[in-house]
């Protein structure tokens, strides 16, 4: 049986993880074996560049903090070698590890994930992570709120192109024609 300082670790390790998973946007779980340190390396320094947090974890470690915070369905897969990613983000971790498993299948897999408190299997982690990016999708959604409004605005150049003269050499004529008709005030 464990001494006391090391089960208080141990609590203290299942509480940080459980809390991290709680306010993760999402998680990916993957089995890394015979990943090369090379290929380790250059996969660590992407993620840290984009902001998600990825360790090596112990699996009964991770079942208790999983199981902590409600994904009880992740205990079937937390066997073998198994590392975990956590994002702020609904879709970067799962983008940049699907990616990295296509290229290092023989190595490197995805077990499942979690997205907004919500256990997924690895068929929709892979799918998000095919998804475009957030800044991309944010253009695509702007783009279509700007099309009516760039419709429109093309459908009324085109009237006033259809209807002759441009507004703006119509206005300096209106305002002259006032000043022409002022009254003159009387000598004295």
């Amino acid at each position: 049986m464990p001494n006391a300082k090391v089960l208080a670790d141990k609590q203290a390790i299942v509480a940080e993880l459980a809390d991290k998973m709680r306010n993760a946007k999402s998680g990916v779980l993957v089995d890394y074996k015979g990943i090369t340190v090379d290929a380790d390396t250059k996969l660590r320094a992407e993620l840290r560049k984009n902001g998600v947090e990825y360790a090596v974890v112990k699996n009964t470690l991770t079942r208790r903090a999983a199981k902590e915070v409600g994904f009880d369905a992740l205990d079937p897969i937390l066997n073998g070698t198994t590392a975990l990613a956590l994002g702020d983000d609904e879709v970067k971790a799962a983008k940049i590890l699907t990616e990295f498993a296509k290229k290092n299948s023989k190595f490197f897999a995805v077990k499942a994930g979690f997205v907004d408190g919500k256990v997924v299997d690895t068929a929709t982690v892979e799918h998000l992570g095919s998804l475009p990016g957030k800044e991309i999708l944010l253009a695509m959604v702007l783009g279509t709120m700007n099309a009516p409004i760039a419709s429109l605005a093309r459908a009324i150049k085109a009237i006033a192109d259809k209807q002759g003269a441009p507004a703006e050499e119509a206005a300096p004529a209106e305002e002259a024609a006032p000043a022409a008709e002022a009254p003159a005030t009387p000598a004295e």
